[in-house]
């Protein structure tokens, strides 16, 4: 449909909150958010009035001198949004589909705020900073590879791993939930995927109706939780040094599988909960997608969102980012290539030859076991990748 400068918009209802450098718009119908600078805003509160886009503009570039105003362009870009209702009368058909969170309302606000609130965050510090200390005075309390060889048979040591991480991820996860329902918000817990590694993730889109301060306690949620469940294996080892050689492996396991996700934490060129606390503290939202819009203009295969927009204050952080983002990339492939292919392509060596043993040989079920662990993995990543691509269409 055609946008001229005689044109008169009608909006959706925008809810619109003022963030650390610009604001944030909320779309309900659809539950999206949006980040625009005071001079969109004040184009969407005269557009609201029912004024002429003509008009607008003129108004507008009288109070914004050193802008470029052009309320076309603008009315284009809302349209793409899908937050134009009706262009002269005549109204846009959008389907809107609202994908907000809405899970987890039954779990009471009063639980999250029992566990996360002034005095926990404290705690929660204080606990971080006292691994430190264990593992500086107990070097031993490092893990290390063979921890996860509790067995004889492979086939235990998978799914006491897979069984231990399990349980450790949904801790972490859970944390998430904890905290974003103490205000009162929704969460859904969800299959995703960092470059080839399959993940649960809570999605905390419902944040943005929160101030960034209160934002950084529903990013770090999961950490906490993982600090306190590896002060917990650091108390246990310690107090029982020549325990039950099950509880303290299972233990091992645990300190292995939790040292294992905080370096995956830090490593964030990809999503990671410090990258979204990175994000937060900056005010540099949509950090990734600016940065690969940055990196695009010298490198093609790297795909570009014409949706987002970087402001001019962002552009040093984004620069920044987009570089340590390449490397970023480029040191995990070559880490997949160098060292999980060819770990992969040992495991398979080893393993596949078992098929040929009797069905009532052990090592049979054991490569059995650990085909069917693959397969998960690799049907969970492909579900994952596939829901991507799909989301990214509609």
């Amino acid at each position: 449909m055609h946008v001229s400068l005689q044109s008169q918009l009608v909006l959706y209802p925008l809810t619109i909150r003022q963030d650390k450098k610009h604001y944030i718009v909320e779309e309900s119908l659809s539950g999206d958010f949006f980040e625009m600078p005071k001079v969109c805003i004040d184009a969407i509160h005269l557009i609201n009035k029912g004024d002429s886009l003509e008009l607008i503009e003129q108004e507008l570039k009288s109070q914004y001198p050193e802008e470029e105003v052009d309320l076309v362009v603008f009315a284009n870009q809302l349209m793409e949004l899908g937050l134009i209702k009706e262009i002269d009368g005549e109204m846009i058909q959008v389907t809107k589909n609202n994908q907000s969170p809405n899970g987890f309302l039954w779990l009471s606000p009063r639980i999250g705020r029992f566990i996360f609130n002034k005095v926990t965050t404290k705690l929660f510090m204080a606990i971080m900073l006292i691994n430190i200390m264990l593992v500086f005075l107990n070097p031993q309390l490092l893990p290390t590879y063979q921890d996860v060889f509790l067995f004889e048979a492979m086939t235990f040591n998978i799914l006491t791993f897979m069984g231990v991480s399990l349980i450790l991820i949904m801790i972490h996860e859970f944390g998430h939930i904890l905290a974003v329902r103490s205000y009162g918000l929704p969460a859904k817990l969800e299959v995703g995927h960092r470059l080839f590694f399959v993940v649960f993730q809570t999605d905390l889109s419902p944040a943005w109706k929160l101030s960034p301060k209160r934002r950084n306690m529903l990013y770090a949620a999961g950490i906490c939780c993982d600090q306190l469940m590896i002060l917990i294996a650091f108390s246990i080892k310690l107090s029982f040094p020549e325990g039950n050689e099950i509880l303290t492996g299972i233990v091992g396991v645990a300190i292995l599988d939790i040292c294992i996700k905080t370096i995956y934490q830090c490593c964030f060129y990809m999503k990671t909960d410090i990258y979204y606390l990175c994000e937060n503290i900056t005010g540099c939202y949509n950090l990734m997608e600016n940065g690969k819009e940055y990196l695009s203009k010298w490198i093609p295969f790297i795909k570009q969102d014409s949706t987002t927009e970087t402001f001019e204050e962002e552009a040093k952080f984004v620069r920044m980012y987009g570089l340590f983002y390449m490397c970023g990339v480029l040191f995990t492939v070559g880490l997949f290539i160098i060292y999980f292919i060819p770990q992969a392509l040992y495991a398979y060596s080893q393993t596949l030859p078992e098929l040929l043993h009797p069905v009532g040989n052990p090592y049979f079920w054991d490569a059995v076991v650990f085909l069917g662990q693959s397969l998960i993995m690799v049907s969970l990543l492909l579900y994952s990748w596939n829901k991507s691509n799909t989301s990214r269409t509609y």
